[in-house]
């Protein structure tokens, strides 16, 4: 009957018949809603379903098949005029029944027809496809109420056993194997007050539904082991000792857990992993010894789980204390009241073995009388070695106070009063017996030099921390001192300026030895014996060092020579400026060159003449600190913060070079984002209008045009966003010098834009930035890879180094000035925090916006959970900013005001009143219309720049700003934070808050920069209470990371981390 029933449904239903109803779109369209799980088949037989497929909203699906095999189909959605087909909700449950239809066992049909379940071997065996726990997204069926019930009871052995029972929506379970199995089929389980549960009308929260998954596990290995039932009854189910270790995980994140002991129920209950509240009060008693024990009256110990229950807790346990506790039952069994007698000839056993286990599962006291008869004093452990004859000898004495045990002896102890360290003694003897001695009655001896050595140098420090060590000059000089090893004296050589001689020299070795000793590093060696018979170890970082060095640069003639020359840039990756060298030796020479990269100010490098009156004295030094590193072949970062001319410092560069460019037919390619193009060749023709530039800009066949024929230009400016077009345009160009304007634009190496300017040609390569670094160290070794990538190994290797050392690495080959150490006479920076207090409106909107966020995204969060979200998350919180900044930034038809948009409107009131010039920089382009409304409607006029605003209309609004046509200057914060110059004003609005503060810095450094005559006041506007608050202080915690690296400025954010999220998502 079955088989006919399926083979008559597949007849009618397959994939070609649901195309023709539906049409190919629907049929991929319904595809689409049945691998989302969108289908809730409610009614099911083989002439009749009924289903609903989860949408914008619910849609009702009827389908029939009638007598002569036809199809009829009805849904609830709107009919589409002229559209014959059936809808894609039509195509989804046709698809849903096909599945089904294959799948299709005798218990389907029961389950389905009959609503009750079938045999447990069979349930077991299907798998329903609609998810049992709550899904995090669309979710509408409500959540079913799970009570677990952790039963205590024996077993028919008399062993005491957990077991579990289950309530669903208050109904109790009365057999729970096939409910679970029910579950994972999913078809309905009928209920003691006759309903029926089923997961297409209810799911569990995820904690609730991992803790059944993990029953039904239980089930599924009693089936495949037929195992026999410990309790026949079917409400409960054993839990079996190997499955606690992760039930009882999961049920101190379950919801509602109830302990049922001795037919009382215990809730809420504890799940602790400490020691049970024992207590054993150990006393001396005429002839014998007493152990008396409290709180085991109301104990019950579970020694198949290692748990024990007390009050209302459950005490996890180890195996072995657990073992233990059993003991100690077995002997208060066998005594009448809880106490144990010890006789006076045992006391030594029990202080040694029984005493030291009892501290683990309890509180251990002592009377005063035991006190005084007993000593408990520390170990003292010595190691005495010696070497004689080639041989490594070696013995131990346990000192306790006046007793002194040698181990190795066979000699009878006397009685001792004391409690001896086991633990201790076991420990330094299993080391021992593992190092390779051989042993007698009298200690140990060691004749193996591969093996002394391992134990010199591997075993001896772990014996240290446990043992006095006592050694002999013999055996002290054996392993040579820890400073002995090969230094690498680095020299520049006479002949050649560019080339480095890398010499290994070690102390009392000839040249020979010390090929030797570079033969046995490379070969990893462990050690190498040295001619006074001292072993040096080939496992110290330093070696280490040696070794990466041997390996990566190539053979000389002379294999394993004790010189090495290499080209200077190849060698620098080797060097840091760092004051305690260890391997790596600067002679004189070579720290003299250094010295000159540092401080290029005495190089006799001649300045431009048409810009000697104009440069500062800072901008000089970086000219020729850029000149200086051009010499050597080196490249740079020209890292000085905002407004302090670097565009100047390059055109000076540039002007220098303009002979050289012209003789050899070569250019000078700069790179910039888009919004700078125009601005660089302003400042061109501006301080040097004797330099030929174009702007690379207009259709692909056009830039082509101009790229190939610059023989007659000196410089070619392009931006970012058109090199990812174009780098296959420049690859056949080889560039005189390449300067990465705003170079923090491809500090991620996996981007298209790292990608594409790594492929370009150059001698020379700076890049310039005033936020080198700005989230992870990482991104300052992307940069060095495009403009100076012999400066570092590669990133793995440059990721293993401290900040420090990273400091030390790059100083001479990035220059930077902070604006307040050489700008003396640049007016002051002032810098206010404005707060305002969200009004009752706007409180009332956040408020609520919160609780859901909370309810919704941030209940259950953790590291994978936010990674998986963090989109909505980051969404979430725009959403909670825009309620700060104006509620109609995305409430539409929004009528009320906000208090920080009142706060502005009030500060514009007086600036104008007091003569200030404005720039008002946000983020949200919709709150600077919302700003733009209020201006125009109030009769002052302003200008307005964001990311449609094109390039050359940048620099015109910004030269007639400075010309003063009018006072009011709103600024997109991404756009306009960078390559704008607007000393014509004197104050700076931040009207919302940025993750990244140097993005902020930027923006308030177009008005605070040179050309500046007034003091310039910047004002942040921030919302009392609110996530503002947390984004502020946030702000203030990332800013060691430049300082650290490149020793001045700023850190900075660019973006939120998963730990940035989480202090800003701490409400509390």
């Amino acid at each position: 009957m079955i088989d006919r029933l399926k083979e008559s449904i597949s007849l009618v239903i397959h994939t070609k018949n649901i195309k023709e109803l539906c049409g190919t779109v629907s049929y991929k369209r319904g595809e689409a809603f049945f691998n989302a799980q969108k289908v809730l088949i409610t009614n099911y037989s083989p002439t009749f379903t009924e289903a609903t497929v989860q949408g914008s909203e619910d849609f009702h699906v009827v389908i029939r098949i009638d007598n002569f095999q036809t199809i009829q189909s009805s849904c609830s959605c709107p009919t589409l005029i002229g559209f014959d087909k059936s809808c894609q909700h039509i195509a989804a449950v046709l698809i849903a029944m096909k599945q089904f239809s294959e799948d299709m066992t005798a218990v389907h049909i029961a389950a389905i027809k009959q609503g009750v379940p079938a045999n447990l071997d069979t349930l077991l065996q299907m798998k329903h496809t609609l998810p049992s726990h709550q899904q995090l997204h669309f979710e509408k069926r409500p959540r079913a109420s799970v009570q677990f019930i952790l039963t205590a009871l024996f077993a028919p052995n008399g062993t005491l056993l957990f077991g579990m029972e289950l309530y669903i929506n208050s109904i109790h379970i009365t057999n729970i194997r096939m409910f679970l199995a029910a579950i994972h089929a999913g078809i309905p389980y009928i209920l003691q007050d006759g309903r029926t549960f089923s997961i297409v009308d209810y799911c569990f929260i995820a904690s609730d539904d991992q803790l059944l998954k993990q029953l039904l596990q239980i089930v599924r290995d009693e089936q495949l082991f037929a195992a026999s039932k410990e309790v026949e009854e079917d409400a409960l189910l054993i839990i079996p000792p190997s499955f606690w270790v992760h039930i009882v995980t999961l049920l101190k994140k379950a919801v509602h857990v109830t302990m049922s002991i001795n037919n009382t129920l215990i809730q809420p209950f504890h799940i602790v992993a400490k020691k049970p509240p024992f207590e054993f009060l150990l006393d001396r008693r005429h002839e014998h010894f007493s152990l008396q024990i409290k709180g085991f009256e109301n104990m019950r110990h579970f020694p198949a789980y290692a748990i024990v229950f007390n009050a209302d807790t459950l005490y996890q346990l180890t195996p072995e204390d657990s073992m233990q506790l059993s003991e100690v039952e077995q002997l208060i069994a066998a005594s009448t009241e809880q106490e144990i007698e010890i006789p006076a000839n045992q006391i030594d056993w029990a202080l040694q073995k029984l005493l030291p286990s009892l501290r683990n599962i309890g509180t251990l006291i002592q009377s005063e009388r035991f006190i005084k008869e007993q000593q408990e004093v520390p170990l003292v452990a010595e190691l005495y070695l010696d070497r004689i004859h080639n041989k490594l000898l070696a013995s131990i004495e346990f000192r306790y106070e006046h007793f002194t045990i040698q181990p190795l002896s066979d000699e009878v102890l006397p009685t001792m009063s004391i409690i001896r360290d086991y633990d201790k003694e076991m420990a330094i003897l299993d080391i021992m017996a593992a190092s390779g001695f051989s042993k007698t009655e009298a200690g140990y001896f060691m004749q193996n030099e591969e093996a002394e050595y391992h134990f010199l140098y591997h075993i001896l420090p772990e014996i240290h921390k446990l043992s006095h060590v006592f050694a002999t000059s013999a055996v002290r000089s054996r392993l040579a001192k820890k400073s002995t090893f090969p230094k690498i004296i680095v020299k520049v050589k006479k002949q050649r300026r560019n080339w480095l001689e890398f010499k290994f020299e070690m102390d009392g070795l000839t040249n020979k030895e010390i090929k030797e000793v570079l033969q046995a590093i490379e070969f990893k060696q462990k050690y190498y014996r040295l001619k006074d018979d001292s072993l040096l170890s080939l496992e110290s970082r330093e070696i280490d060092e040696i070794r990466e060095f041997l390996l990566a640069e190539p053979l000389q003639d002379d294999h394993f020579e004790h010189t090495l020359d290499l080209p200077l840039l190849d060698g620098l990756k080797y060097l840091s400026s760092d004051d305690n060298p260890t391997v790596f030796q600067a002679d004189q020479s070579f720290r003299q060159l250094l010295l000159q990269m540092a401080d290029p100010t005495a190089a006799a490098i001649a300045i431009p003449s048409t810009l000697a009156p104009i440069l500062r004295d800072y901008q000089k030094t970086g000219y020729k600190w850029m000149k200086q590193l051009a010499s050597f072949g080196f490249g740079g970062i020209l890292a000085d913060t905002m407004g302090l001319g670097k565009t100047l410092q390059s055109i000076a560069y540039i002007l220098s070079e303009i002979t050289v460019l012209r003789e050899n037919k070569q250019q000078i390619l700069i790179v910039c984002p888009s919004s700078l193009t125009y601005n660089w060749l302003q400042e061109i023709m501006k301080f040097a209008p004797a330099i030929q530039a174009i702007v690379v800009d207009g259709t692909r066949s056009q830039r082509k045009e101009l790229i190939d024929n610059t023989v007659y230009i000196d410089v070619i400016i392009t931006s970012y966003p058109l090199m990812r077009q174009d780098y296959t345009l420049y690859e056949a160009h080889h560039y005189h010098t390449i300067f990465f304007d705003e170079a923090q634009a491809f500090k991620n190496p996996s981007t298209l834009t790292a990608k594409s300017v790594k492929t370009l040609q150059a001698d020379h390569r700076f890049a310039l930035t005033g936020t080198p670094v700005e989230n992870r160290q990482e991104e300052l070794w992307a940069i060095f890879y495009v403009v100076f990538p012999h400066l570092f190994h590669g990133l793995e290797a440059y990721s293993q180094l401290s900040r420090k050392d990273i400091a030390r690495r790059v100083r001479p080959f990035m220059l930077r000035r902070l604006k307040e150490d050489v700008l003396l006479e640049l007016p002051a920076k002032k810098e206010t925090l404005q707060v305002s207090v969200l009004n009752s409106a706007q409180k009332q909107l956040y408020t609520a916006f919160l609780a859901k966020l909370k309810h919704d995204d941030f209940k259950h969060l953790d590291q994978d959970t936010l990674r998986k979200n963090r989109i909505k998350i980051l969404a979430g919180i725009t959403r909670l900013r825009q309620i700060c900044c104006h509620p109609a930034l995305f409430i539409e038809g929004y009528q009320g005001t906000s208090s920080k948009f009142e706060q502005l409107v009030q500060l514009l009131q007086e600036a104008k009143r007091s003569g200030r010039r404005v720039l008002i920089f946000s983020q949200f382009t919709k709150m600077l219309d919302i700003i733009g409304r209020y201006l125009t409607n109030n009769g002052d006029p302003y200008f307005y720049l964001d990311g449609r605003t094109p390039p050359m209309e940048r620099v015109q609004l910004c030269n007639h700003f400075n010309e003063g046509q009018c006072d009011i200057f709103l600024i997109s914060l991404k756009a306009g934070g960078s390559g704008l110059n607007l000393t014509g004003a004197d104050t700076v609005i931040l009207y919302d808050l940025w993750w990244n503060p140097a993005v902020e810095e930027q923006a308030a450094d177009r008005a605070h920069r040179i050309g500046q005559n007034k003091e310039v006041h910047v004002i942040k506007l921030i919302t009392q209470g609110t996530v503002e608050e947390k984004i502020n202080d946030l702000q203030q915690e990332k800013k060691d990371l430049i300082h650290d690296i490149i020793e001045a400025g700023p850190s900075t954010a660019a973006f939120l981390t998963d730990d940035d999220i989480r202090a800003i998502l701490d409400f509390n």
